[in-house]
């Protein structure tokens, strides 16, 4: 008998999409941040993606289609089909910091992979959000002048810079966390391959 599918083609076909094209908007946007750093640091350039400041806006540019087409799609997904008020409410502060407080003692449960804890609910629901700041900060960095509310609302181009580099260690920080999570929980990585 097989087993109920966990995560369907289209979320697995997006999740893998993400994978690709945020691999490729954070190392060709450390390039780029390389160019006109806001901080003393700099990425290590074998870290970064496209060899000079022109070839990596270039990769940058085909990497945020993807990103924003991706993003979109996956969101509107979630929302038309209710999926998203199924998988990540109801939410609670209690449950947020029960759940956060076993998986700190390793004692949060994985036996169901269909249902997400309140810690998964809130970072997932968090780094869609995140992405939708990825996104208004870096029509600023790229369009200040063609989107001047969003440069308003960013606090103009220097503010949008910083927001989007925030932005960006805050998804990088998550993706950490979530490859973490993979390996010790590793049949979240077969769910995600397979379905199952």
């Amino acid at each position: 008998m097989k087993s109920a599918t966990i995560h369907s083609v289209w979320l697995r076909l997006c999740h893998w999409v993400n994978v690709l094209a945020m691999l490729i908007m954070v190392t060709s946007g450390w390039r780029i941040y390389n160019a006109s750093p806001l901080f003393d640091a700099m990425f290590p350039d074998n870290l970064t993606l496209g060899g000079w400041l022109g070839g990596a806006i270039q990769w940058h540019f085909a990497g945020m289609w993807l990103f924003g087409i991706n993003g979109v799609v996956y969101l509107l997904i979630n929302i038309f089909s209710g999926r998203l008020k199924r998988k990540f409410f109801p939410l609670t502060i209690q449950g947020i910091f029960a759940d956060f407080k076993d998986a700190l003692r390793g004692k949060l449960a994985h036996a169901d992979l269909s249902q997400y804890n309140m810690v998964q609910k809130l970072a997932y629901l968090f780094v869609m959000c995140d992405g939708v700041l990825l996104v208004v900060s870096g029509l600023v960095v790229w369009k200040s002048v063609q989107f001047p509310l969003l440069n308003t609302l960013m606090g103009g181009f220097d503010a949008a810079r910083y927001v989007h580099f925030f932005a960006m260690s805050a998804m990088v920080g998550f993706v950490v966390i979530h490859l973490i999570m993979v390996m010790l929980v590793p049949k979240t990585l077969l769910t995600m391959l397979r379905g199952r």
